[in-house]
């Protein structure tokens, strides 16, 4: 998936909720992470800029959390849209979620200067709540694993 070669759920998402600063295509300050389908799993490729340095050389852990945390909620929302028959680009507005837990795991030191690679695979326990897990990949190398609980946003979130 290049930087914008596909159609993403996050560009399908509803201008009220397009403002989360990891996914948010209107957040022009945020990372704007885009997860698209690749095959029956999900993909979010983001190379980490100069700034998310933890110490010289290594991506800061929290873009990795940030990264995991929106990529799972991506996929949740990639999961029902294509449950309710829907892909991105079709026009129609899909589902958005909310995060009910996050869990990370560092496995080894994230480099700088590589693009971030986040799989994931989703697994629907509920009919409005589903877990993906993630790993991301700096090259070939795993870096990191992730769980997302994913929520459908609450109708009260809305204006």
């Amino acid at each position: 998936m290049g930087e914008h070669s596909v159609v993403a759920i996050q560009d399908e998402y509803a201008e009220d909720f397009a403002w989360c600063y990891g996914c948010g295509r209107l957040n022009e300050n945020g990372h704007q992470f885009r997860t698209a389908w690749h095959g029956e799993e999900t993909i979010t490729l983001y190379e980490p800029k100069k700034e998310h340095t933890a110490i010289p050389g290594y991506v800061y852990g929290g873009l990795i959390a940030s990264l995991v945390d929106c990529h799972g909620t991506g996929s949740a929302s990639l999961a029902l849209h294509r449950k309710n028959g829907f892909e991105p680009g079709s026009g129609e507005t899909p589902p958005r979620f909310v995060t009910a837990s996050l869990h990370v795991d560092y496995l080894k030191p994230t480099p700088q200067g590589i693009m971030l690679k986040a799989v994931g695979k989703i697994e629907e326990i509920h009919p409005k709540k589903f877990k993906v897990n993630t790993e991301v990949y700096a090259g070939d190398t795993l870096c990191a694993t992730g769980e997302v609980t994913a929520v459908v946003m609450p109708a009260s979130f809305a204006k």
